[in-house]
C-alpha cells in the first residue's frame, strides 16, 4: 500500500510529542517537592508519592493499556488516559490546603490517579509509531518519548520562571509561585491542562491500514530478522525468554538511578550547597536550574540522541553504554553535587542517560520481539521501570532523612555497572526449532 495514500505519518508524531509533554509532568514533581515539605510533608512521604504514581504508571500500563489500545485503538486509550491523569491533579488540588497538605489525598491524586492515567496514554504513541515507522525504530521512538522529557521543563519552570542561570526568559515573573500561587492552585491549572492537550494529541493517534508499509522500505528476512523486528512473540512466550528478564533487570536499574534522582535532586541539591556555604535562596534557583535545565532538557535531548546511536551501533551497544556511563556519574554526583557546576554536570549526564532508557528499550523490544505485539509486548518490560520507581525514590528519601546521602547514590550506581555487564550478555532471540515456534504453528498452547 502507497505510503501518499494514507494520512502522513508525521501526524501521529506531532500528537505523540503533545501527549507525551504532559504525561511527563511526573517528572516535574520536584517542583513541588520544597513546597510540600515546608508546608509539613516528610522528604519520604514526598517520595512515596512519586513512588506510587511511577508504580501506578507501570502496573496500569502492563495491565490495562497494551491490551485494551490493542483492542480499541491507541486514540480512545490516549483520550481516557488524559482525563485520569486531569482528574488526578484536581483531586490533588482540592484536597487539604497550602498551608496544611494532604498526604492521603495527594497519594490518591497524583500517585494513584495520575499515574495510572500516564500509563494510559504513554504506550499509546509508541505502539501506533512502531507500526508507522518501521524503518526508523530508534529515532521514532527516541522523538515519540522527548516530548516527556521535555514536558518536565516546561511545567518546572511554569512555576518558578523560565530562568536558566545568567539568562532569564521571563524578566520580571518569578513563575505561579512568584505570583502567590500555591501548590494546590498550581496542581488544579495543570489537571486542566493535561486533560485538553492529551485529548487534542489523540486525535491523530492512529494505526496504519493493514499491509501498509513505507514507501521503499521492504520487512527484514533471513538472519537478520531476529534482531530487527522479524520475529513476532506473544507476551507469554516472551517472558520465556532470557532477552526479556535482561532487558528487565537493566531498565529497573537504569530506573532506579534516575528517577531517585529527579525525585530528590532539590532536596538533595539544597542540602549540599548549603553545606558548602551557598545561600538557601541561591540553592533554590540552582537546584530549580539544575532540574529543569540540565536534567529535564538533556533528559528529552538524551531519548532522540541515543535512539540514533542504536540504529547506527545497535540497541545492544549503545544500552550497555549508556548503563556503564550512567553508573560512574551516578557514584560521582554525590561528590561533585556540592558546587553549582558540578550540579549542573551531574544533572545533566544523568538526565541524558535516563532519557535514553526510554528510547532503546521500547526499541529492543521491537527488535527483539517483533513489532506486531510491541504495544503488548513493551508495557511488560516497562514494568522494570515501575520497579526502579519504588526502589529509587524511596531509597532516596530515607537517606535524605537520615542525612546519609552517599548510601542512595552509591548503590544505584553500582547497580548500573552491573547492568550494563549484564546487558553485554544480550543476543537476538532464536526460535527455530524451540518450543516457540511449535507455538507459533499452533503444535502445542501458549
Amino acid at each position: 500500500m502507497a505510503e501518499e495514500k494514507v494520512m502522513n505519518r508525521w501526524w501521529v508524531v506531532v500528537g505523540g510529542i503533545l501527549i507525551q509533554l504532559c504525561l511527563g509532568a511526573i517528572y516535574a514533581w520536584s517542583a513541588f517537592t520544597k513546597e510540600l515539605t515546608d508546608a509539613g510533608l516528610t522528604k519520604t512521604q514526598t517520595q512515596i508519592i512519586f513512588s506510587v504514581g511511577l508504580l501506578s504508571f507501570a502496573v496500569v500500563m502492563a495491565l490495562v493499556a497494551g491490551k485494551w489500545q490493542k483492542k480499541a485503538g491507541p486514540r480512545k486509550v490516549a483520550i481516557v488516559g488524559g482525563i485520569v491523569l486531569g482528574l488526578g491533579y484536581l483531586l490533588a488540588g482540592f484536597s487539604g490546603t497550602n498551608e496544611n497538605p494532604s498526604f492521603p489525598g495527594i497519594l490518591l491524586g497524583i500517585g494513584l490517579l495520575g499515574g495510572a492515567g500516564i500509563g494510559l496514554g504513554y504506550v499509546c504513541p509508541i505502539a501506533a509509531l512502531v507500526k508507522w515507522f518501521p524503518d526508523k525504530k530508534g529515532l521514532i521512538t527516541g522523538l515519540a518519548v522527548a516530548g516527556f522529557g521535555f514536558g518536565a521543563l516546561i511545567w518546572i519552570k511554569l512555576t518558578g520562571g523560565f530562568e536558566f542561570g545568567p539568562v532569564d526568559l521571563t524578566p520580571g515573573w518569578e513563575g505561579l509561585y512568584g505570583m502567590g500561587w500555591g501548590f494546590s492552585e498550581v496542581f488544579k491549572l495543570y489537571g486542566i491542562l493535561f486533560a485538553l492537550l492529551v485529548i487534542l494529541g489523540a486525535q491523530v493517534m492512529v494505526n496504519p491500514p493493514a499491509g501498509w508499509q513505507p514507501a521503499g522500505w521492504q520487512p527484514p528476512t533471513g538472519a537478520s530478522a531476529a534482531s530487527t523486528g522479524g520475529v513476532d512473540l506473544t507476551e507469554g512466550q516472551m517472558v520465556r525468554t532470557p532477552q526479556f528478564w535482561i532487558l528487565f533487570v537493566t531498565f529497573a536499574a537504569g530506573g532506579m538511578a534516575g528517577l531517585m534522582v529527579i525525585g530528590i535532586i532539590k532536596l538533595f541539591g539544597i542540602d549540599a550547597l548549603t553545606a558548602g556555604g551557598i545561600e538557601i535562596t541561591s540553592a533554590n534557583v540552582i537546584t530549580g536550574t539544575a532540574m529543569g535545565l540540565f536534567y529535564a532538557l538533556l533528559n528529552g535531548v538524551g531519548r532522540i540522541v541515543w535512539g540514533v546511536i542504536s540504529d547506527k551501533t545497535g540497541r545492544k551497544k549503545a544500552i550497555v553504554l549508556m548503563s556503564a556511563s550512567q553508573g560512574i556519574m551516578m557514584i560521582l554526583f554525590y561528590f561533585i553535587g556540592g558546587s553549582e557546576i558540578g550540579l549542573y554536570i551531574g544533572a545533566a549526564i544523568i538526565g541524558f542517560n535516563f532519557g535514553g532508557n526510554f528510547a532503546l528499550f521500547a526499541a529492543a523490544t521491537a527488535d527483539y520481539f517483533g513489532n506486531k505485539n510491541v504495544g503488548t509486548n513493551y508495557p511488560w518490560v516497562f514494568m522494570a521501570y515501575g520497579v526502579g520507581g519504588v526502589v529509587g525514590p524511596v531509597l532516596g528519601g530515607i537517606m535524605g532523612d537520615a542525612g546519609a546521602w552517599m548510601w542512595a547514590f552509591i548503590p544505584a550506581g553500582i547497580a548500573c555497572l552491573a547492568a550494563a555487564g549484564l546487558s553485554g550478555m544480550l543476543k537476538p532471540v532464536t526460535v527455530t526449532g524451540t518450543a516457540l515456534a511449535q507455538e507459533a504453528k499452533g503444535e502445542t498452547k501458549a
